[in-house]
């Protein structure tokens, strides 16, 4: 297979992939999940006038000039609603989220007021609506406030609380299993002897599996040896995964087994190569019903594929409506040359412009087994293939990291 585009390779990571059936949820699980069907108000908030504020709810009429006595006729707390009527010169006394009683129209705050006995003084005018909260100020009953394929929100729990659901229809989170291949990889804390290598490459890929809220399965690290990884392999079907993202293995020495063991498992290969630095060597397949990733060994390039690849295939199968990051506009911190044939993701920090587009600088160094320089990145600055050298200053597209 020759190397194959960027947007080729994603639109076959996504090609037939449908959200993962929905189930139902209490709020208090529903953090981070996708909402499978458009969420209905069940009622009207507020359900009726009420006040916004401590004091005393008057007819605007009786308080347009002041100062004025109103005799107070009753109180207003909220859960307590008073059951008669305002009258000419008559107040209640109410307090915030008090339902305005029948008559009044407007709420004269208590700093404006002196209470003598049953009467209150009123010092300064309310106009007719002030200090009320209208019915239905906030929704109406029926209203479609969250829509299907929104990543429910702490903001957006409080919302669907407020609409009166107790429980909301969310997909599944999908599951993710993770293996590593490597004679040479240690766990870190280890005490590498010449020639390994502490594993690094899994924890950034189960952090963004986290982070994009699906279940995440570790199935550790297996040496060059076929039947280790197919037993592995076999371990995540066990395990009803999703995906299986590989890391490491997946280019063509003789040590690389991956494409070998999963090609006995029965592998349905969608490519392998892309036209991308860094992460050339990846490649994608099912096992059934089992999407598989198999991640270069660099850890700058299994962090890029995961970010370019991984991570909407997760929001595929979570059914989020939002897939694919957008690009955003900067300009250039130095002077870059003309690029080859493959897309270009160039670990870059930001700084701000004086024209307000941010100004990315990409590292100096961007060998693709470098840490350091994908810490301290804010952003990928992206080329094209073939891109034209370009100048200092001159316009670029960045895709924003997260924080």
């Amino acid at each position: 297979m020759g190397l194959m585009s960027v947007e080729e390779a994603l639109s076959r990571v996504l090609a037939n992939v449908e959200p993962l059936p929905a189930h139902s949820v209490p709020l208090t699980e529903a953090y981070g999940r996708v909402l499978a069907a458009d969420l209905h108000a069940l009622r009207t908030q507020p359900p009726a006038d009420v006040s916004a504020m401590d004091g005393y709810a008057v007819r605007a009429l009786d308080v347009a000039a002041v100062p004025v006595r109103l005799k107070v006729v009753g109180e207003v707390a909220a859960g307590h609603p008073f059951s008669g009527s305002i009258g000419p010169k008559q107040a209640a006394r109410i307090f915030t989220g008090g339902i305005l009683p029948a008559g009044a129209d407007a709420i004269v705050i208590q700093e404006n007021t002196t209470r003598e006995d049953d009467t209150v003084v009123v010092t300064a005018s309310a106009g007719k609506g002030r200090h009320v909260r209208g019915e239905g100020l906030d929704f109406r009953r029926g209203a479609v406030l969250l829509r299907k394929g929104r990543r429910l929100s702490d903001r957006d729990l409080a919302l669907a609380a407020a609409m009166n659901h107790a429980r909301v229809q969310v997909h599944r989170a999908p599951r993710l299993a993770l293996l590593a291949t490597g004679d040479e990889l240690v766990m870190p804390g280890s005490d590498p002897r010449p020639g390994e290598i502490v594993y690094s490459n899994g924890y950034s890929t189960m952090a963004i599996g986290a982070r994009e809220g699906c279940e995440v399965i570790d199935l550790g690290i297996v040496p060059d040896r076929v039947g280790d990884t197919v037993a592995a392999v076999r371990r995540a079907r066990q395990r009803a995964s999703d995906i299986l993202v590989t890391s490491g293995g997946a280019s063509v020495g003789d040590y690389d087994l991956v494409q070998r063991s999963l090609g006995q498992e029965g592998l349905a290969l969608s490519f392998w190569k892309v036209a991308l630095r860094p992460g050339q060597p990846m490649l994608h397949g099912r096992l059934s019903s089992m999407h598989v990733l198999g991640l270069p060994g660099n850890p700058v390039s299994a962090y890029v594929c995961s970010i370019l690849f991984l991570v909407p295939l997760l929001r595929r199968l979570a059914g989020r409506s939002d897939i694919e990051p957008a690009l955003e506009s900067a300009v250039l911190g130095r002077d870059l040359p003309q690029n080859d044939e493959r897309a270009d993701y160039l670990r870059a920090q930001l700084s701000a412009g004086p024209d307000g587009l941010a100004i990315a600088t990409p590292a100096l160094v961007q060998d693709s087994s470098m840490l350091c320089p994908l810490a301290a990145a804010d952003c990928f600055l992206v080329r094209e293939p073939h891109a034209p050298a370009a100048a200092k200053g001159a316009p670029c597209k960045i895709l924003l990291l997260p924080r």
